[in-house]
Order: C-alpha cells, then sequence, then structure tokens
C-alpha cells in the first residue's frame, strides 16, 4: 500500500471524518428544524426570527477558548476530557430542546437552544484543535476535508432527515433521535488517542488569554493573512447567498431546484471536498489554495453563463457540479491554510479566532447582494463576483516563502 493510500484510510482520518459529522449534527437543529417546528406550533414570524440570535455563540466562541487551552479535566487529556463533558452536555441539551414547548413557553426554548448552541460552538473548538494537534502538517487539508465532509453529512441528517422526520412523528420525538446521534462522536472521543500536548502551553488564564494574540501578531504578515481569510472565499459566499433567487428567475421549478442544486450539489460537494484532500497531500497547502482558488472563480463565472444563456437543465446540472466540486476542494485548502498557521501551544484560541474571522463575509458582505443583483443585473452580478477573488489569489504571493511545502510522493 502506498503512502498516500495508507494515510487516506488511516484512523487519523476515520476520527476527523467522524468528528465533522458531530460537530455538523447540532448545527442546525437550532435553526431550520426548530424554525419548522416554531412554525408548525403557530409561533408568530417575529418571534421566530429573534431566534437568530440563538447562534451568536458560534461568532464569539474565541471569547471562552482560552479556558480549553489552559486548563485540562482529570479524566482522558486535555483534549478529549473537554470533549467528552461537551458532547454529553450536548446531548442533554438536544434532548432537552425536544422537551420544550415553543408555543406555550418560547423563553424557555430560547434558552435551551441558547444551550445547545453554546456546547456545539464549544465542542468546534476543542474539535478542531484536537485536529490540529493530532495531524501532521503534510495531513492538515486530507483532515480538513474529511472533517467537511462528515460535517455536511451530520447538516444534511439533521436537516434534511429530520424534517423528514417530522412528517410521520412529533418534532419533541425527532430531537431525542438528533441527541441519540451524538453517541457517534461520544464513541469517537472514548476510542481516540490524546495528542500530545505541545511544549510551552500556557499554565496561566493570563498566558492563555493573551499569549495567543501576541504570538500572532509578531508574526510577519500577520495582518495579510487575516486580509486573506476575509477574501480568499469572499466572491463564492457572495455569489451564493442569491443563487436561489437567481434559479427561480430564470425559470426553474422548486423539484428542478431541490432535485439538482441540493441532492446532486450536495454530492458534487462531498467529492470536491475528498479530492482536494487527497490533492493537497500531493500539492501542498499554497499550490491547492491558488489551483482551487482559481477554480472557484471560475465556476462562480459559470453562473453567468447560465444567466446568458437561460433556462437550461443540463447546464444547471454542469454548473452546478462545477461549483460545488470547486468549492468543496477550496474550503478543505482554506480549512487547512488556518489550522497551519495556528501555534500548536494555543491551538484552540488561535483557530477559534480566525474561523469566527471567516464567517464575517458570510454575514456582512453578503447583505447587500441582493441590491448588486438588482443594480448588475444577474449576468454582470456573477461576473463581478468572479472577479472578486482575484485580490485574495494576488495576496497568497506573499505568503509563498513560508507556505511552500515539499510535494509528497506515492511511494
Amino acid at each position: 500500500m502506498t503512502s498516500l493510500a495508507r494515510t487516506v484510510f488511516s484512523g487519523r482520518m476515520l476520527v476527523a471524518l467522524l468528528m465533522g459529522f458531530s460537530s455538523g449534527l447540532p448545527l442546525l437543529l437550532t435553526g431550520s428544524v426548530l424554525q419548522a417546528w416554531m412554525t408548525r406550533e403557530g409561533v408568530d414570524l417575529g418571534t421566530i426570527g429573534l431566534f437568530a440570535l440563538v447562534g451568536l455563540p458560534y461568532t464569539l466562541k474565541f471569547l471562552w477558548a482560552p479556558l480549553l487551552d489552559r486548563f485540562s479535566l482529570p479524566l482522558l487529556g486535555r483534549r478529549r476530557g473537554w470533549l467528552l463533558l461537551i458532547q454529553a452536555s450536548l446531548m442533554v441539551s438536544i434532548a432537552g430542546l425536544g422537551w420544550t414547548h415553543p408555543a406555550q413557553s418560547p423563553l424557555i426554548v430560547a434558552v435551551v437552544a441558547w444551550l445547545v448552541t453554546f456546547f456545539s460552538s464549544s465542542q468546534d473548538i476543542v474539535i478542531d484543535a484536537y485536529r490540529r494537534e493530532a495531524l501532521s502538517d503534510r495531513e492538515l487539508g486530507l483532515g480538513a476535508s474529511l472533517y467537511v465532509n462528515g460535517y455536511r453529512v451530520g447538516m444534511l441528517l439533521a436537516s434534511g432527515g429530520g424534517l423528514i422526520m417530522a412528517d410521520f412523528m412529533p418534532f419533541s420525538a425527532v430531537y431525542q433521535i438528533m441527541a441519540v446521534g451524538m453517541l457517534a462522536g461520544i464513541l469517537t472521543t472514548l476510542f481516540a488517542p490524546e495528542p500530545e500536548v505541545a511544549e510551552g502551553t500556557p499554565t496561566t488564564l493570563r498566558e492563555a488569554v493573551i499569549q495567543p494574540f501576541t504570538d500572532y501578531f509578531r508574526r510577519h504578515h500577520a495582518l495579510l493573512v487575516l486580509l486573506f481569510i476575509l477574501l480568499y472565499k469572499v466572491g463564492d459566499t457572495m455569489a451564493s447567498n442569491m443563487t436561489t433567487p437567481f434559479y427561480l428567475d430564470i425559470g426553474f421549478s422548486m423539484t428542478e431546484i431541490g432535485a439538482v442544486v441540493k441532492l446532486f450539489g450536495f454530492w458534487a460537494t462531498i467529492i470536491g471536498g475528498f479530492l482536494g484532500g487527497v490533492l493537497i497531500l500531493r500539492l501542498g497547502i499554497y499550490r491547492a489554495l491558488w489551483g482551487f482558488g482559481i477554480l472557484q472563480a471560475l465556476s462562480t463565472a459559470g453562473f453567468a453563463v447560465l444567466a446568458d444563456v437561460g433556462y437550461s437543465l443540463p447546464l444547471l446540472a454542469a454548473v452546478i457540479a462545477f461549483e460545488n466540486l470547486s468549492g468543496g476542494m477550496g474550503t478543505a485548502a482554506f480549512v487547512a491554510f488556518m489550522a497551519s498557521i495556528t501555534n500548536r501551544k494555543f491551538t484552540a484560541t488561535q483557530y477559534a479566532l480566525l474561523s469566527s474571522l471567516m464567517g464575517i463575509p458570510r454575514v456582512i458582505v453578503a447583505a447587500p447582494t441582493g441590491y448588486m443583483a438588482e443594480s448588475f443585473g444577474w449576468f454582470g452580478f456573477f461576473v463581478f463576483c468572479a472577479l472578486v477573488a482575484i485580490p485574495g489569489l494576488l495576496l497568497l504571493r506573499r505568503f509563498r516563502g513560508w507556505l511552500v511545502e515539499p510535494v509528497a510522493h506515492a511511494d
């Protein structure tokens, strides 16, 4: 067996996949699934809209990440000890959400839903740190791709599977089933090896809070790296924010969008993520970021072609396949890049900060895309989104000196 195959089928990669599933499962249980439940129970739209605020822990997780870097629990080690406690708490809180009553007690629902997002985001902190510490730099790309793919499968099970089950059983039962699904993460934590603790990890809370930031900002190009994180997928994010109105506007039916965009696109993304991880092993992170970034820009331009041609189911399938393949590859390289620039001494805090920063374009930059589409037209809008990728790619040239790794060989 080649070294590439041994890496792909190693236990470390199975752990990355299963931990990704455990991270993705809770995400939409406080989002689309909870919204559907509240709608069925007759909760007013204003209240449902306010429930978006329960997701704040996902964007603020860097605030308590230093505690998870600084302190260790008595059992299972620095990472697995916290992970087991958090996953058990998450399992209980998901089950508890199923025992609430959205119509009668929306405030209690909000409190329990916030607990779910708090424990879910805390789980993300520890899993990201575990993956960085358990994998070698060369394995980070493949590990990231399998983690992201597992994450997407968990999201699909919770959202698609949860909503389908809700047609045949009460939502309360759906949440109990999803809580049981967290056993996959708990068993993975119990059987996975504990990564080695890096020398020089913080011994005081002050060090855990301050040193990760001083360590990062002392680096050459520190601010440029943050700018790159903001820009690398910004065009892809802007385009994807308006794709559903675009499909409907040029004549595709809901069924066509569901079948081609959601189901077919999901599997294209999964394949793209895995393919990206394997290619990162061969190319290294720097070359992969360049290649996948160019593919992302070209795939965004594919929507401009679709806008020019109009309704065409075969072209829609081709554009979706290309966009999801390249998007999956780009995400794998992007996540691997962020992991590679964290210091193993402060993995949880630095990665939590960078991943929180990565979410900013999804919220802020995507906000005006509807007005832009109205102003530019669909063709001009997607061309603009493709061109927006260029500044991020040009920034990559500044990182070549320290980001180029040796290319892996098959044997």
